[in-house]
């Protein structure tokens, strides 16, 4: 449990093609790319969220780019001021969908498994790494017909219904 800490709920975003685009042309850190831009929605789903009492964190396996570079290029896509931390490989120390990444965040951010949901593209990494990390997820699928629920996971199509969604998900559980 979170104690006294201001946050009792947690979103962790995978990075690329969940908050920014991943431009499979350029290399290297995301920062120094010559395009960086931000998923449609994005600014406007994290900052409801915080609004609604939610601690918006990125959770990537990011390889190129270090926190500062990841914050950077948060700061070019317009996020920068919409996120809270920053997990990446390079600090954690292990990647995604190894249950060690998951507990390192909880354990940092002192929060328990049921305050935290994770939401990023790619299923087998962010939803079922988490899912099998005891913590619930969020699938985003935006151009996919593919299906797949279960009682741990949801699916959503653009980051603009993710606060609504969350919040539908949340009285559920009370």
């Amino acid at each position: 449990m979170t104690g006294d800490r201001k946050h009792r709920r947690c979103v962790l975003f995978d990075w690329g093609d969940t908050l920014m685009r991943d431009f499979p042309e350029f290399s290297g850190p995301m920062a120094t790319w010559p395009r960086v831009e931000s998923l449609p929605c994005a600014r406007e789903a994290l900052d409801t969220l915080r609004s609604r009492g939610w601690l918006v964190v990125v959770a990537t396996n990011a390889v190129d780019s270090d926190e500062a570079a990841i914050w950077e290029a948060l700061q070019r896509g317009g996020l920068g001021d919409s996120v809270d931390r920053i997990y990446c490989f390079r600090n954690v120390g292990h990647r995604k969908p190894d249950p060690a990444f998951f507990d390192f965040v909880l354990q940092d951010l002192r929060l328990g498994r049921s305050e935290v949901v994770m939401v990023g593209d790619d299923f087998d990494v962010d939803v079922a790494g988490a899912n099998a990390a005891g913590l619930r997820a969020v699938w985003l699928i935006p151009d996919s017909e593919q299906a797949r629920s279960a009682g741990t996971h949801r699916m959503i199509r653009d980051l603009a219904s993710l606060p609504d969604l969350l919040e539908r998900w949340e009285s559920e559980r009370t």
